[in-house]
Order: structure tokens, then C-alpha cells, then sequence
């Protein structure tokens, strides 16, 4: 029997080389296309927002970084700009509505309001200052002395005649030391323009026992010249000790005076010479009474002319000062007798300050002189009477009356120590002493002794109080009279400075 294989089987074989044709295509497609990418985890996305935030944060840094940048720059241009224009006092002063308070002090600013950015008042080469000092005195004197003259030690003051200012003893007060002043210093193309203008309490002259406004210094400087009132040259203000009396040691040269000054040489070796405004004061002793000399009068036609020459190093200094002046006066009285002359006054000082360690200073001036009384800081007359007796020609023996410049000598050492930043002291002696005419008076001045010794406290800066012990004696030309003063005086004193740059 025949048996038959069923129809499908003829299409095996085509089915299975169909089969075998797509494997291989398919393989070839997948082998030339890319799989599809699979899914980001979450900690790549976190990673991801975390860079972008930095990112970002990184532009703003930057943004702010070349703002200040921006900000510096201008302020610099403009500082740059500006620093060749000189700063006015007024630019100084803040404009904001704040409060300008004294020395040591700041400025305070209204709430809600932005502290501004000002120029500052000490930037610029010139300077005016504003200055001075309150100042009481209050003491004991143990003897007299004339009146007007109650808070000073004054040799010449001190009595001729026994009880010539009786009473002894008695208390004083007074402010009359209180002074104030302004000086300034300005640059300019010839040099350096200096000024100063000071005035203090101390009434002398017409107003001598007041306490009233007078004048001390009123002088200008430019360069190497100088006009107007103040220390003759012909003294060192620095060889005054730190006393706190007023009127000082009589034997020094301390007088303020008028006149134009030239300066050639400046700095540590200095010279400077003068012609300053003339006067002087006459006694005419035991002839006054007479009517022939009611009219004669000071006459002065020529300035005094006046020089000193420094040596500063850092040990101290040394100056040597020197003055010729002609003294005239004229006969105003029209009679047989003309009793009209003339006289040349001359003198020199030598004044030495000298450091003696860290805190002690040495003060030291000796003057000699003729005619030279008014330069001193107190003596008395400048020209005596001088007489001498001539035969005339009739054989009888006369006696002539002349005006001649009376001799004077001056000195005065002291030394000032400075015990630590609280305890200042001063102590020294000063002398003044004439040499008569022989037709002064038995009682005129011949010589003056002064002596100090004090104690200074200083709690705080700019304030002082001091304890002063004060000794001073006069003698007389040729009646053997002598007078002495002895006082406790105690000082407060207050300073107060303030120093503008522009």
C-alpha cells in the first residue's frame, strides 16, 4: 500500500532557508543601530541641580566683586584728583548735623542719619591756632608792697621808706595771668608767613592795678624778616624759669618791644639783627626841685639797634645779644642855661639752657650794661644826675648838673625739674643790681634780690596747680634802708589749644 506524506511538509524546506535569511538580516540591523538609552537614576539628576546652583552662585560673586572693585577705583580717582587743592577750615567742619565737641572728645552723629566721609582738618601745610589760659592766683603776702602791683613780687615796688605801704600782710586774689591768642603759619612761594596776636588781663602803665585787656604780641613774619610787637632781641625768651609769679626774675632781659627785625641765618645756628623803638626813664635825684630841670623832656631821634647771635644743639643752647641806643633829651626852658644832652647806652648778654639729663633744664642769662634799664624785666631808671664841680673863670667854685646812664648789672640761674609726668618744680635766684650817679637820692634803688622755690601738680593734661614760695629784697643807694617781701602764692591754671590745618 502506498502511503502519501501530507501537503505541508513540500514547504519545510522553503520555511526553513526563510527562517535562516531573517536571523542574519536581523543581527545585521542591530549590529548598525545604537540600543535606546536607559533611564537617568535619581542621584545623577541631585548631582546635576547641585552644579547648576554653584554655577550660578559663582556669577553673582562675581558680579559683586567687580562692583566693589568699581566703587575703590572712584574713590581713588577722586582722593587722586583732589590731594593738590588745600582743605579749607570750613571743609572741616561737618555738614551732616553733627555735634562738634571740644579737645579729646567725638563727634556724634543724629540717629538715622549716615556718618559722612569729610576732609580732615590736618591734612594741609598751613595752621591756625587758637590758644591761652585761665589763670587764678590767690596768696598770702607777709609784708607791703605798693598796690597796684598786690599779686607781683616786684623788687622796685617794695618800700624806699619804712611803712611806705603799711600794712603788713594781707591775702590776694586775681585772674589778671588769664591770657589768649592766635598765631598762624602759611606757606608761600618766598617763605613761611607766620603771625601772632595775644592779648592777657595784666593792666601796667594808666591802667597798673586793673585787670583789664593788654596787649603782648602783635607781629608778622615772612621769610627771613619780621615786623611789629614782640620779644626784643636783644633777650631769650628761654631763659625765663617755669614760674608761676607773674613778673619774674628781675635780672633778666624780658621786654616786649616794637620794631622790624632781619633774619639772615636761620636753624640751629641763627643770627638776627634789629632796630627796634627807643625809650627810657630819667631820675633827676636830689635836683628835681630845681626849675631849670622842670623843662627838660626825652628826646629820641635814632631807633636802638640790637642783634643776637645762637648756637642750638641737643644739649641746649647758647646766645650772645648785644644793643647800642642813644639816649637825648632837650631843654624845653628858655633861659641862660641849656641844659639839653645826649648819652649812648650799650650792653651785652650771654644766656645758656642747658639739659641736665631727661628731666632737669638749667637757665642761665648775665647782662651788663649802660643805659639799658627798660630792656630789664624790672629796674628802674635809665639816665641819674651826675654832678661835678668846676672853677669858672671868676676863680669861684661851681657845681654843674649833667645827665649820665647809670650802669646796670643783671643775672639769673634757675633750674627747672621734672620729677615724673605728674610733679614739675622750679627753684633759682636772680639779681639787678646799679651802679648810682652821685646825684640820686640817699633812697634810690640800688639792688634787688629774688628767690623762688615752687611745686606743680598736673592731675590731668592742660591743668596745673601749684604751690609757690616767693622771697625778694631791696636795697637803697646810700642811706643803708632795706626792704624784703616774703608771700605763699597757690595757681590754677587752665590751658586750652586748638590747631586748624589746611
Amino acid at each position: 500500500m502506498n502511503s502519501r506524506s501530507p501537503g505541508w511538509t513540500r514547504w519545510l524546506p522553503v520555511a526553513a532557508v526563510a527562517l535562516i535569511v531573517l536571523t542574519f538580516a536581523s543581527r545585521s540591523v542591530s549590529a548598525q543601530t545604537p540600543p535606546a538609552p536607559a533611564a537617568e537614576s535619581p542621584e545623577v539628576q541631585q548631582l546635576k541641580e547641585r552644579l547648576r546652583l554653584l554655577e550660578q552662585t559663582v556669577q553673582e560673586l562675581k558680579g559683586q566683586l567687580n562692583t566693589i572693585e568699581t566703587v575703590q577705583k572712584t574713590a581713588q580717582d577722586m582722593s587722586q584728583s583732589s590731594a593738590d587743592k588745600p582743605v579749607r577750615i570750613m571743609d572741616a567742619v561737618a555738614t551732616d548735623n553733627s555735634v562738634l565737641k571740644g579737645p579729646g572728645s567725638t563727634t556724634v552723629t543724629p540717629r538715622g542719619a549716615l556718618p559722612k566721609t569729610t576732609k580732615k582738618a590736618d591734612d594741609g601745610p598751613n595752621s591756625f591756632e587758637i590758644y591761652g589760659f585761665a589763670m587764678l592766683d590767690a596768696g598770702y603776702q607777709f609784708k607791703q608792697n605798693h598796690p597796684d602791683w598786690y599779686d607781683t613780687l616786684r623788687v622796685t615796688k617794695l618800700p624806699s621808706v619804712r611803712d611806705e605801704f603799711a600794712p603788713n600782710g594781707k591775702t590776694y586774689w586775681g585772674v589778671r595771668q588769664s591770657r589768649l591768642g592766635v598765631k598762624s603759619s602759611t606757606q608761600t612761594s618766598i617763605g613761611e608767613l607766620k603771625t601772632v596776636f595775644e592779648f592777657e588781663l595784666f593792666g601796667t602803665g594808666v591802667d597798673a592795678g586793673q585787670t583789664t585787656f593788654r596787649l603782648r604780641h602783635a607781629y608778622g613774619e615772612l621769610g627771613h624778616f619780621g615786623a611789629g610787637q614782640y620779644w626784643t632781641v636783644f633777650g631769650d625768651v628761654d631763659a625765663f624759669p617755669n614760674t608761676f609769679e607773674y613778673w619774674g626774675p628781675p635780672g633778666l632781659i624780658w621786654y616786649r618791644n616794637v620794631g622790624v627785625r632781619w633774619m639772615p641765618y636761620k636753624g640751629r645756628n641763627s643770627l638776627t639783627l634789629a632796630l627796634e623803638r627807643p625809650g627810657a626813664s630819667a631820675d633827676q635825684g636830689n635836683y628835681a626841685d630845681r626849675i631849670q630841670l622842670q623843662g627838660v623832656k626825652p628826646h629820641f631821634t635814632l631807633p636802638d639797634l640790637v642783634g643776637n647771635a645762637r648756637w642750638d644743639r641737643d644739649w641746649g643752647h647758647i646766645q650772645v645779644a648785644g644793643i647800642l641806643r642813644r639816649i637825648a633829651w632837650s631843654d624845653t626852658v628858655k633861659d641862660a642855661v641849656d641844659l639839653s644832652g645826649s648819652a649812648v647806652g650799650f650792653g651785652g648778654s650771654v644766656t645758656g639752657v642747658f639739659k641736665f639729663g631727661e628731666r632737669a633744664v638749667g637757665r642761665f642769662q648775665g647782662t651788663y650794661g649802660t643805659g639799658i634799664q627798660n630792656y630789664f624785666n624790672d629796674a628802674p631808671v635809665d639816665v641819674g644826675v651826675h654832678t661835678r664841680s668846676v672853677v669858672s673863670s671868676t676863680g669861684a667854685l661851681t657845681t654843674l648838673a649833667e645827665g649820665k646812664p647809670i650802669p646796670i648789672f643783671g643775672m639769673s640761674a634757675f633750674l627747672d625739674e621734672k620729677w615724673n609726668d605728674k610733679f614739675t618744680s622750679s627753684f633759682g635766684y636772680s639779681l639787678v643790681h646799679l651802679y648810682n650817679t652821685n646825684g640820686q637820692p640817699n633812697n634810690a634803688f640800688r639792688a634787688g634780690h629774688y628767690a623762688i622755690a615752687n611745686l606743680g601738680y598736673s592731675p590731668v593734661p592742660n591743668v596745673v596747680i601749684a604751690g609757690e614760695l616767693q622771697y625778694g629784697q631791696r636795697n637803697n643807694f646810700r642811706d643803708n634802708f632795706m626792704s624784703e617781701d616774703f608771700r605763699i602764692q597757690f595757681a590754677f591754671k587752665y590751658n586750652f589749644s586748638r590747631v586748624f590745618k589746611y
